[in-house]
């Protein structure tokens, strides 16, 4: 059985390590790698290969609405799910 392959982007080192613990309880889940903000998800996507990439939108250095246009480029196959503790509608809407 293949597993779903999934790259974490956040900048809370924490939430982070959250995240990678809850999907590590899963059996069909393998936590292959995690960025602090865009630009590093990208390069190690690249490498990596995600089927799933788990995108916060509020990140330095390139935030997640730009990562998530480059991924939809660079790795038309990665589905990214966005997970975001903001509630403005303007930021959901990009």
């Amino acid at each position: 059985m293949n597993k779903i392959r999934v790259l974490i982007v956040d900048d809370h080192a924490v939430y982070r390590m959250g995240l990678i613990a809850l999907l590590d309880t899963e059996p069909d889940i393998e936590v292959v790698g995690e960025a602090e903000d865009g630009r590093s998800a990208l390069r190690k996507a690249a490498k990596l290969a995600p089927d799933v990439v788990v995108m916060d939108l509020m990140m330095p250095v390139m935030d997640g609405i730009a990562a998530t246009r480059e991924f939809r480029e660079q790795l038309p196959a990665a589905k990214v799910l966005v997970l975001t503790t903001s509630t403005t509608s303007d930021d959901l809407a990009n």
